[in-house]
């Protein structure tokens, strides 16, 4: 099928880069939130962000103006539904996610294809509450979206080869690299990387090592761009949890136990960089460990 015009519902940091590619792409989007202040700051980071790319030489400045004239923003969710394929990229929470779509069925065109931005939860169980399984996918991006190369497509027991195929087109049409994954808990990506990120946070919780001796051991012994922990704070920690209990839950394996200093951090509200602090604490002018 031929899509044109792409919904995407949630302004936050995964739906407005995913906005920015899109529109970039040379798709039509439609921007959902339900909060104003949200949509306004996701319009305000797209355009700071492709002004970036145009300073580094990537994109010219009639490719900014050309990507910004094709998004609209809408407060309501039902404007979503007179799109091709739908991105949902709320936040992980499976009830919220079921939500949504619920309220979007009644308003779909008959082709309109469903997906989820999900990190980890299950693509056969979300599709199974709409009225289209077939035409429900996994379409998980990677932070910071027009950054990263990758694209999760997470086919659902029922997607059928032609939701597949089109979504497989969205991808190489953003000029990204498309990786099939079943649908098990946390996909491949997140499979691998969020236990690492836990046995990080277990190797600090039982004092092998301190935040700044366990993050530099990887950047320097394994070459890794970021520590664990500094990644974890960058991802968010209470996603990082909600990703180890989903495969925990999921797996029924006690290797995927969340460690429970990250529980601890969660609970104190210390989410990392995005409440100013995690593992470290950003309120400074330099990050701080604060163990």
């Amino acid at each position: 099928m031929d899509i044109q015009k792409i919904g995407v519902i949630g302004a936050g940091q995964m739906g407005n880069g995913i906005a920015h590619v899109m529109a970039l792409a040379g798709y039509d989007v439609v921007l959902n939130d339900i909060n104003q202040d949200a949509l306004d700051a996701a319009i305000a980071a797209i355009q700071k962000n492709l002004t970036r790319q145009v300073s580094k030489g990537k994109i010219e400045q009639s490719d900014v103006d050309a990507a910004l004239a094709r998004i609209s923003t809408t407060l309501v969710l039902a404007d979503v539904g007179q799109t091709d394929l739908v991105i949902e990229a709320a936040t992980e929470r499976e009830t919220v996610k079921q939500a949504i779509f619920e309220d979007l069925l009644p308003h779909l065109q008959p082709h309109t294809i469903l997906t989820s931005n999900t990190s980890s939860i299950s693509i056969t169980r979300l599709a199974s509450r709409t009225d289209r399984p077939e035409r429900f996918m996994g379409f998980h991006f990677m932070n910071p979206v027009p950054v990263m190369q990758l694209v999760e497509l997470i086919r659902g027991i029922a997607t059928d080869e032609e939701t597949f195929k089109a979504c497989y087109a969205v991808v190489d049409r953003l000029g990204k690299t498309a990786a099939s994954a079943e649908d098990f808990p946390a996909f491949i990506v997140n499979r691998i990387l969020m236990p690492m990120i836990n046995e990080a946070v277990y190797t600090l919780y039982e004092g092998v090592g301190s935040v700044k001796s366990i993050d530099e051991s990887m950047k320097l012994g394994a070459n890794h761009p970021m520590g664990p922990l500094e990644l974890a704070d960058f991802i968010g920690l209470d996603t990082c949890l909600a990703i180890m209990n989903v495969l925990h839950d999921g797996l029924a394996d006690t290797k995927y136990r969340p460690c429970p200093l990250l529980t601890k951090y969660v609970e104190a509200g210390w989410l990392g960089r995005k409440t100013q602090r995690g593992f470290y604490d950003y309120r400074g002018d330099t990050p701080v460990p604060t163990r």
